[in-house]
């Protein structure tokens, strides 16, 4: 079997009074995401780690924000569109890590929720897909709440 594994990163800026998407869902909370679409950090940064997994670029490669077809986009359309790449390049997902670094508000009451949520836009088992969140303990501009960060690292199949 052939293996290709991918990373990504991702950060946005927070603000008051902007919806917060993670992982694909609405968290309340009174900060949410400047960004072209709906600033759905974890998401932007599982693009990434399937993209580059195949080298296939970047997610500014293919929606830019200069573009206003994805301004206000919702993520999860753009996380489906790259895995119909994978998959038109003979590949499906062997499981998927994501670790989100927000210092509020508190993620671990939906955990299970983003993972199904994951697990349906890349129809896998949910047992594929790892979501994981931490503070920086009041360090960086995580930890001023200025701001939300991901990783993602993704292992494919063929």
């Amino acid at each position: 079997m052939d293996f290709r594994i991918g990373n990504g990163y991702d950060v946005h800026a927070l603000a008051e009074g902007l919806p917060l998407w993670v992982c694909g869902i609405r968290i309340e909370h009174e900060k949410g995401c400047v960004a072209h679409s709906d600033g759905d950090t974890p998401v932007h940064a599982l693009c990434d780690a399937l993209l580059g997994a195949l080298a296939l670029g970047d997610i500014g490669k293919h929606f830019p924000d200069t573009s206003g077809e994805f301004k206000g986009i919702d993520s999860k359309i753009l996380l489906r569109r790259v895995y119909d790449m994978v998959v038109e390049k003979g590949y499906h997902l062997v499981n998927a890590d994501i670790t989100i670094m927000l210092q509020k508000p508190k993620l671990a009451g939906h955990i299970g929720l983003m993972r199904e949520t994951i697990a349906g836009i890349l129809a896998s088992d949910i047992s594929a897909i790892s979501v994981k969140a931490t503070t920086t303990e009041k360090l960086g501009f995580v930890g001023r709440e200025e701001g939300i960060a991901a990783y993602a690292t993704v292992l494919l199949g063929r």
